[in-house]
C-alpha cells in the first residue's frame, strides 16, 4: 500500500483529486475522514495541510505527496522530486502599489516586504544583494501596503486580479509554480513498483490532456494533400471504404490547432468528420 499526501482543500486538492479520478483510481473522500483508501488501486490518500506536506514525505509519514512547487522550495526538505504534474500553476511574485515608479530591484533596498514565504525571498533578496526587511505574515498578504504594514508583497499570483484588488502591481516574477509528485528517498521495492503503476496512468491521462481524436472520409485523390497538413502522433490511419475512390482517415489533433486544421481539411475535400475526446493516450 503507498500512501499519498494531499492538500485538503483548494484549487491543489481538486485538480489531484480530478487526476486521480481521471487515471482510474476510486477514491471516496470525506470531510470527516484524514485517511482514505482506495477501493480498486492499493493507494490510500491522506489529506493535509499543503504547507505540511513535504516535511511528512521526507520523515515518511506519507510515501509520496502532491504539492505546490512553491512550497517544495519553501520548506528545502529532503524530498524528491519525482514528476511534474503540469497543474495549478501559479508564480511567485514581488508586488509594489501602483503609484510607485519602479526602475529596478535596488527600489526594494530598505523597505519592508510581507510575504508568507521568507525561505525563498531571503534566497532572492541575498542573491540580487539586496537589504530589505522581510515580515512574515499568513493569510491576506496582499493588504499589507493598503493598511501600512509593508511596503511590497511577495506572494502568489495567478490570474493578478487580487493584486488590481488591492490597487498592486507585479513588478518581478521570482520563480514559477506548478504542482509536484515527490517522495520520500527510503521507499521499498514494492512501493517504487506502485509509483511507476501510479505514473504509467498519469502519463496516460496527461498525454490525452487537450487532445482530440479525429475521424472523417477522404477522397483517395486528395489524401497526400490531407495527410501533409495533419500532425499527427505519428503517421495517421488510412482505412479502405466500401467506396474504391474514397477512404477513412484517423488522427489524433491537438486542440489548440484544431480549428485552424479542421478548416484545412475541409478544404481539401474531407467529409463527415468526427470528433471525439481522448481519455487516456499510451505512447
Amino acid at each position: 500500500m503507498l500512501r499519498i499526501a494531499v492538500q485538503s482543500k483548494g484549487r491543489l486538492y481538486d485538480d489531484t483529486m480530478g487526476l486521480l479520478a481521471e487515471a482510474g483510481i476510486k477514491i471516496n473522500p470525506s470531510k470527516r475522514t484524514l485517511l482514505v483508501q482506495s477501493t480498486n488501486f492499493p493507494l490510500e490518500v491522506l489529506f493535509l495541510r499543503d504547507d505540511d506536506i513535504p516535511q511528512c514525505v521526507a520523515d515518511g509519514v506519507a510515501d509520496v505527496g502532491v504539492v505546490g512547487e512553491n512550497e517544495y522550495e519553501e520548506r528545502q526538505e529532503d524530498a524528491a522530486i519525482i514528476a511534474r504534474l503540469g497543474f495549478s500553476s501559479c508564480r511567485l511574485s514581488l508586488a509594489i502599489p501602483k503609484a510607485e515608479d519602479y526602475q529596478g530591484l535596488e527600489w526594494f533596498n530598505g523597505k519592508k516586504i510581507a510575504t508568507s514565504y521568507p525561505g525563498i525571498l531571503r534566497r532572492f533578496l541575498h542573491k540580487n544583494n539586496i537589504q530589505a526587511d522581510i515580515h512574515v505574515i499568513t493569510g491576506s498578504v496582499e493588504i499589507s501596503p493598503g493598511i501600512g504594514l509593508a511596503d511590497a508583497i511577495f506572494d502568489i499570483v495567478s490570474s493578478g486580479s487580487t493584486l488590481v484588488h488591492n490597487n498592486l502591481k507585479e513588478v518581478e516574477v521570482v520563480m514559477k509554480s506548478e504542482a509536484l509528485l515527490i517522495g520520500n528517498r527510503h521507499l521499498d521495492a514494492d512501493k517504487q513498483t506502485i509509483i511507476d503503476q501510479l505514473m504509467f496512468r498519469i502519463n496516460a491521462v496527461r498525454a490525452a490532456q487537450d487532445k482530440k481524436y479525429v475521424m472523417m472520409n477522404v477522397p483517395k485523390d486528395r489524401l497526400s494533400d490531407i495527410i501533409a497538413v495533419l500532425p499527427g502522433i505519428k503517421s495517421p490511419t488510412v482505412i479502405p471504404l466500401s467506396e474504391s475512390d474514397w477512404c477513412a482517415v484517423h488522427t489524433v489533433l491537438d486542440e489548440e490547432r484544431f480549428w485552424e486544421i479542421i478548416n484545412k481539411l475541409k478544404s481539401l475535400g474531407a467529409q463527415g468528420i468526427l470528433v471525439t475526446p481522448i481519455e487516456n493516450m499510451i505512447l
